[in-house]
């Protein structure tokens, strides 16, 4: 680009999208639109965003905030590993009031890489705070999940037991699985108790159930009880590792 040439800004925006296929993370994707177009669909249509579990704390650790020291990205992972079948990696750096996207890479597909991008940068940061605070995707399954692993962090249970909590994740209805032979919606919680040195660690789970007709607070509080009642290695199913 020339030194007079006139540079060309785009409009980031990010859409929460709850994935078809969820075995490998229920959670919502956080896929970024360019101009209104699903660049991952376009170049990646196998891949997935980064979850919104990456979207919580301080802004510096979001997957796609910018600073003066470039940051290589991956945008779009598979749902095996990227070592497996490739990802969609872009660089992401500050450029005074610019936030540029460049240096493209498609480590397993052959479709062509997007042109570099420029974005306003007080614009692309507003919308990374929007994305981060965006509930409105959520269905119950997801806020009850939210919340319940809200309480359990900060409740310090686990820890007194000589536990540490691993996973509080929703458990979405399995599409075209009959009701009956379907896995019912809920929220998974698991969590494993170290034995000490020389010990495999002891892995526990709780498969709980949740429902749509109940308001979603009142449901993570009610289950939170339940298992801040008793040393949840009383409680929980007892998994293999």
């Amino acid at each position: 680009m020339a030194d007079d040439d006139p540079v060309v800004l785009h409009t980031l925006t990010l859409r929460h999208r709850i994935p078809d296929d969820w075995a490998a993370d229920p959670w919502a994707e956080v896929r970024p639109l360019i101009d209104g177009a699903d660049v991952l669909a376009e170049v990646r249509p196998d891949g997935r965003a980064p979850s919104c579990r990456y979207w919580t704390g301080q802004a510096a650790t979001w997957p796609l905030t910018a600073a003066e020291e470039p940051r290589r990205i991956a945008i779009a992972e598979p749902t095996c590993t990227a070592g497996c079948c490739g990802a969609l990696y872009v660089t992401v750096r500050r450029e005074g009031d610019l936030v540029v996207w460049d240096s493209w890479e498609n480590t397993g597909g052959t479709l062509a890489v997007p042109p570099p991008h420029r974005f306003d940068a007080a614009r692309y940061e507003a919308e990374l705070a929007r994305a981060a605070s965006d509930r409105a995707w959520e269905e119950p399954v997801d806020t009850v999940a939210r919340l319940l692993g809200g309480i359990l962090a900060d409740s310090g249970w686990f820890a007194r037991w000589g536990c540490v909590l691993t996973n509080v994740s929703p458990r979405r209805a399995e599409p075209g699985v009959p009701e009956e032979l379907a896995h019912p919606e809920g929220v998974d919680v698991d969590f494993h108790h170290d034995r000490g040195p020389g010990e495999p660690p002891e892995a526990y789970a709780y498969a709980l159930l949740t429902t749509r007709d109940h308001p979603a607070e009142e449901q993570a509080r009610r289950l939170a009880a339940r298992i801040l009642a008793d040393d949840p290695r009383r409680t929980a199913e007892r998994r293999d590792l």
